[in-house]
């Protein structure tokens, strides 16, 4: 299973999830957001990183020339989507895509047969928020999605159900933002030292 740690915008925060075991690393770059990073600075920091971390653009109702500028000038190695995109927006990326769905009372799971995309991220839906609410949803949806292809469980995934999470859900990725912060953008390291110890006692 990969861990990506979400909204990641300092070197440091980047160097501390990378050395306690993380996959890969989202930037965000949706100027609304409070994790919101730019591509210079998102670029710098990706230059620092090794071949075995993942780093992810995240977007949201982005122009295809701004996503394409992005993965040119940071090196961002996927692409994770997290507006209201259609199927063929998430055509032709020359990086994997992962699309994002906010699951709320009236999600339906056959959205996601539309999307022909390198995985699902089901995170929770709030009204007026695109991601980072730090809620979650009923798990039992992520399990039924798996049917479907690669599934990222997100949404309020934190140090204490993150056991109970990957149990219940089994996920391709866990994706982790809000839960390991000690404010939006600034993560606590010592959230991240017990997100990561408990993931361990799982994999054994």
């Amino acid at each position: 299973m990969k861990v990506k740690i979400c909204g990641i915008t300092n070197q440091q925060d980047a160097k501390d999830a990378v050395e306690e075991g993380a996959n890969a690393l989202g930037f965000i770059f949706y100027s609304k957001s409070p994790r919101y990073i730019s591509l210079l600075d998102a670029g710098r920091i990706i230059r620092t990183l090794g071949k075995s971390v993942l780093p992810v653009g995240v977007f949201v109702n982005a122009p295809r020339e701004e996503v394409l500028r992005a993965i040119h000038e940071t090196g961002i190695g996927c692409v994770q989507l997290h507006g209201e995109e259609d199927p063929e927006y998430t055509q032709a990326f020359p990086v994997p895509v992962w699309k994002a769905f906010r699951v709320g009372p009236n999600f339906n799971e056959d959205e996601l047969t539309r999307y022909h995309v390198g995985a699902y991220l089901l995170d929770a839906h709030v009204d007026g928020r695109w991601g980072g609410t730090g809620r979650t949803f009923d798990w039992e949806i992520a399990c039924r999605a798996k049917r479907f292809g690669n599934v990222v469980l997100s949404g309020g995934i934190t140090p204490q159900n993150v056991v109970d999470a990957v149990r219940t859900v089994r996920p391709y990725a866990i994706d982790v933002s809000s839960g390991v912060e000690i404010s939006p953008g600034r993560k606590d390291r010592q959230k991240l030292l017990r997100l990561f110890a408990n993931i361990r006692t799982i994999e054994g």
